[in-house]
């Protein structure tokens, strides 16, 4: 996978990190709290494939655009972020190489950590 930035769901994660939609759980709670494929697909069914992106820090350009896997790096479960999902994120992109998307990711948390 060849993950890219998706700028526009930064923008969305530092507005909603500013309006106070932030649950400040703890390192490993994300496999807890991450939304499951069928909340996904309801999500999905309800208010369309490009406001489902607009959760994932990651757009990869290899795959079917519109389809789950054009999407990754999720940061929340459609209504707040969570903090264990930016934790969670910041690291397999680092392990990966995807430098950009752990840079947002870091900063996104410092963002959290400020608030």
């Amino acid at each position: 996978m060849d993950a890219k930035l998706n700028k526009k769901s930064l923008e969305h994660a530092k507005k909603l990190i500013k309006e106070g939609h932030v649950h400040r759980d703890e390192r490993g709670d994300w496999s807890e709290h991450a939304p499951s494929a069928e909340q996904e697909n309801k999500f999905i069914e309800n208010h369309g494939f490009k406001e489902f992106a607009s959760w994932h820090l990651g757009l990869d350009g290899d795959a079917s655009e519109g389809t789950k896997g054009s999407v990754s790096f999720p940061f929340g479960d459609f209504k707040t972020i969570h903090r264990c999902a930016v934790i969670s994120l910041e690291s397999r992109a680092a392990q990966h190489g995807h430098d950009d998307i752990a840079k947002a990711a870091k900063a996104l948390l410092e963002q959290i950590d400020a608030g």
